[in-house]
């Protein structure tokens, strides 16, 4: 019993060491956004609080427009995964039909070949379709997601069948039973996949960066590249700073306040046969 309290309590110090470690960098950021500019860097701030930095920042750069164009992104992105996706993994996992394990082996290879191998193949079907610098040009390559079809799959084969063959002698149509019967018991897997999907896109960057030209559809994390190697920056890691938590601030927020939703819809939602 002792070497098990012994053992359960080494943990508990590892993992609160563990998360020091990982708050380290966030800490310097917010310490160093919100104080007044030094010429001496150190981890903890040693000059007077001050709001300038992010009044400066966001009158220098058009932050609006930028969060208005990542917002578009991330929110059309994830509406039309949520549908492509549903409907994909219902016909995998409840339908057979011929060459279905060919369907289901390359969707689950498009998981393991990460998206920037497919960079130049995409930029010159875009560049062949006329979406270069445009939103539609950026959500393209992610309107399926392979990662979303599978993860609803397994949890679609989980569900008794009793369950929509109840709704359809009920008088449900296709639809009315994916939305009505199947949704609702993968809501784990919906809340973990969009914590996937909404974090990648609001901080993808090389994608954006190569696809977009101008203003009106650049996105955060380019308007923030763009703005760190700019005069305007006064080569002032406190105006970087600054820019960075404007940035990350909503997905920081919204942590902080659903993070044990989050963290339970991750335990639910694990890969079952």
């Amino acid at each position: 019993m002792t070497l098990k309290k012994l053992k359960s309590g080494s943990l508990s110090v590892f993992s609160v060491l563990l998360g020091l470690v990982w708050l380290t960098p966030l800490v310097w950021l917010v310490g160093t956004a919100i104080t007044k500019t030094s010429f001496h860097m150190s981890f903890l701030p040693n000059t007077s609080l001050t709001a300038e930095n992010l009044k400066y920042v966001w009158q220098t750069i058009p932050f609006g427009q930028y969060y208005l164009n990542t917002i578009i992104l991330v929110v059309g992105t994830f509406v039309i995964q949520f549908f492509t996706s549903t409907l994909a993994a219902y016909s995998l996992a409840m339908f057979k039909f011929r060459g279905q394990g060919l369907v289901y082996v390359v969707i689950f290879m498009q998981i393991i070949i990460p998206n920037d191998v497919l960079i130049m193949p995409n930029f010159m079907t875009l560049s062949d379709l006329g979406l270069i610098d445009t939103k539609l040009g950026v959500m393209i390559p992610f309107l399926g997601s392979a990662m979303a079809i599978f993860l609803l799959r397994q949890n679609f084969k989980t569900i008794p069948r009793a369950l929509g063959e109840a709704a359809r002698i009920d008088g449900a149509n296709l639809w009315q039973t994916i939305w009505g019967v199947y949704m609702p018991c993968a809501k784990a897997a919906y809340m973990s996949f969009a914590v996937i999907s909404i974090s990648y896109h609001w901080n993808n960057y090389l994608w954006p960066l190569i696809v977009t030209n101008s203003v009106t559809n650049r996105t955060l994390t380019v308007g923030l590249a763009y703005f760190a190697k700019s005069k305007e920056a006064n080569m002032q890691w406190s105006n970087v700073c600054a820019a960075t938590l404007i940035i990350i601030a909503p997905l920081m927020i919204a942590f902080f306040l659903m993070q044990k939703q989050f963290m339970n819809s991750f335990i639910s939602a694990g890969v079952k046969e």
